[in-house]
């Protein structure tokens, strides 16, 4: 029983390390949009603009789109098919986890073989939770038919943010590619 109370936490910690790694993806489309049609890109300004996110971090995710779009055989153009715009928020997550058991867990002060509240013995142990706060973030991509000026096709990637400098550029990477990796509908690599 004591093993399995060692190893407890270190497999809830495990848990969460694993699963804040992963990017869940959702999009949405006009189904009356022909994706065929659409060949060159620019990327929006005025609602690129309006992201609540830093340069430093808007300027790599637009890299990251471009690199994608080019990927897909897309071209940037000055008169392009499609305007690409981007959304951001970001939740803050705290997790709380109960560490420790309650009665039976070995201390000092309990009823042992030293009589009451005097040397170690089993009773009444320490109950330390423990709590943890992660960012969880949301990145939206547009893309919206140039001509029209409707959004033909929305993606959305959610995760876990990072603030270390060297890895934050290849989630930004993995984040776009992800949500990038369903478009065109029904084409996924």
């Amino acid at each position: 029983m004591k093993h399995v109370l060692k190893i407890a936490p270190i497999f809830a910690l495990l848990f969460v390390v694993t699963s804040c790694s992963s990017i869940k993806v959702a999009t949405d489309y006009d189904k009356n949009a022909n994706f065929t049609t659409y060949k060159t890109f620019a990327f929006y300004k005025t609602g690129i603009d309006k992201a609540e996110i830093n340069d430093l971090d808007k300027r790599r995710i637009l890299r990251a789109i471009e690199a994608e779009l080019l990927a897909k055989g897309f071209t940037k153009s000055e008169n392009p098919d499609l305007l690409v715009s981007l959304f951001t928020k970001s939740n803050q997550r705290v997790d709380v986890y109960n560490n420790a058991w309650g009665y039976g867990a070995w201390g000092w002060g309990g009823w042992g073989p030293y009589g009451a509240g005097f040397g170690p013995g089993w009773g009444w142990g320490w109950n330390q939770p423990t709590a943890t706060t992660s960012t969880e973030g949301v990145l939206f991509i547009d893309l919206i038919d140039a001509n029209k000026k409707e959004l033909v096709w929305q993606g959305m990637g959610t995760g876990y943010l990072t603030q270390n400098m060297e890895k934050k550029e290849a989630l930004i990477k993995e984040f776009v590619a992800e949500i990038l990796a369903e478009y065109p509908p029904g084409q996924k690599k």
